[in-house]
């Protein structure tokens, strides 16, 4: 990529070099026509689209590299060994960490969070807390459920305010962080309603009475950049299929003197020192938590996607994605019958922008139709509770449609899914 994707110092906005038309050049997929329209891809909280780079680089390592790591000691494991562990470092940098020795890869987010929520369930007993909130992912609701169900634990949640924000003033007031509560596991970013979480404050909560604090950054990590140490964290979950790298590849970063104190979470080969048939000792994270054959190529192809996004600059992705946003909140407030869920501005907002459609008359369309109606226009949405069925039932309905942009998202697809909506509200205003 051309050095006018740099990042400029201190940059707000996206700098002179940030050129949206280059950046898609990288993704051949967006060149696709549904039928008679241009593709206007807008799913990228779901997942993201993938730059021909992370392809290249893992078709090179299958097609010239392609062996096991740290079991083979020939050239070709030399090799795979050393890309894979090197885009254990790339991680380590590109999140701030202290080093790679704190960086875990996993399959995707959701097996990090339930690692976590497995390793530190032996510290709990009857009575204990553990704090989530009601816009969780299910990823991050059903696995401390399932330890709360083991341990005899309470599972205890923030509500939200009226637009969409956690309302802290109420857990304070309420003492919902307690000398009892034991981990506190928050959204950095909400998949839903875009809320960006006051996570520092949160641990800074948490940690006064002593409790773990982890953080969901699935959809934070992509958007914004991304510093452990200030976020306050304990333990931070991400993915890689929503930062332009492949699907099979998470990350669970943890500070190590924690990361030492846990236990393993799945017993095989490379997370072991010694096995006998009497019994069996563990190696130092973060082999201890990755047993057998671990995603080698997809890890390489995480790699080559933080090296492209290092190459925008993650102060770019940033003021790109708030400036999209912006555009999209405002476009999406003019059209009669939307209506937004969470906030309605871009401060403290990531990019995923939940609403319901509803004709002059008072029907409501259901997302379903809404989304399918949108792709047979080339604009691909997501319809649904998306996977997070609490926060609607919280908000008073069933599912929602969420449009959700990235590093390529233009204001031309914007224009596509208001058009869309516009012809999608006024069919079912006049199918009565």
């Amino acid at each position: 990529m051309p050095d006018a994707f740099a990042p400029a110092p201190g940059a707000t906005a996206p700098a002179l070099g940030y050129d949206v038309e280059r950046v898609r050049a990288d993704f051949p997929i967006l060149t696709r026509r549904i039928g008679e329209f241009p593709l206007s891809y807008l799913d990228s909280a779901n997942t993201s689209q993938k730059p021909k780079q992370v392809v290249e680089a893992i078709a090179r390592h299958y097609l010239e590299h392609n062996a096991n790591v740290a079991r083979a000691m020939h050239t070709l494991g030399a090799e795979a060994s050393s890309a894979f562990e090197g885009a254990r470092e790339k991680v380590a940098r590109f999140i701030g960490a202290a080093g790679p020795q704190e960086v875990v890869f996993t399959k995707n987010a959701s097996e990090a969070l339930n690692l976590v929520a497995y390793t530190l369930g032996g510290r709990l007993s009857p009575g204990d807390e553990i704090v989530i909130s009601v816009m969780e992912h299910h990823s991050n609701i059903v696995p401390w459920q399932l330890l709360a169900q083991r341990t005899g634990a309470i599972l205890r949640w923030f509500d939200i305010t009226a637009d969409g924000r956690l309302d802290l003033a109420r857990a304070v007031a309420e003492g919902l962080i307690n000398d009892r509560t034991k981990i506190v596991s928050i959204a950095w970013v909400s998949n839903v309603l875009g809320t960006v979480n006051p996570v520092a404050e949160i641990a800074g909560l948490a940690h006064r009475v002593g409790a773990h604090v982890v953080v969901d950054g699935s959809q934070g990590v992509p958007q914004l950049p991304t510093d452990v140490a200030s976020l306050g964290a304990d333990l931070l979950a991400f993915t890689g299929h929503k930062m332009l790298g492949p699907t099979g590849i998470g990350v669970l970063w943890g500070r190590y003197g924690l990361l030492e104190t846990l236990p393993p979470f799945l017993g095989g080969g490379e997370m072991i020192e010694v096995v006998k048939l009497t019994g069996s000792t563990f190696a130092k994270p973060p082999a201890r938590f990755e047993a057998g054959t671990p995603p080698i190529a997809q890890a390489v192809g995480l790699g080559a996607a933080i090296d492209y996004l290092e190459r925008l600059g993650m102060e770019n992705v940033a003021a790109h994605e708030q400036r999209i946003t912006a555009y999209a909140l405002e476009r999406l407030q003019g059209v009669e019958g939307v209506s937004i869920l969470g906030p309605t501005v871009p401060v403290d907002r990531g990019g995923a922008i939940s609403f319901t459609l509803t004709t002059p008359d008072g029907l409501e369309v259901h997302p379903h139709d809404v989304m399918q109606f949108l792709d047979a226009r080339g604009v691909a949405v997501r319809g649904g509770h998306h996977c997070a069925r609490p926060l609607h039932e919280r908000l008073g309905i069933t599912a929602s449609t969420r449009a959700s942009g990235y590093v390529y998202t233009t204001e031309t697809e914007i224009d596509a899914l208001v058009d869309g909506l516009v012809y999608v509200r006024d069919f079912f205003g006049g199918a009565r």
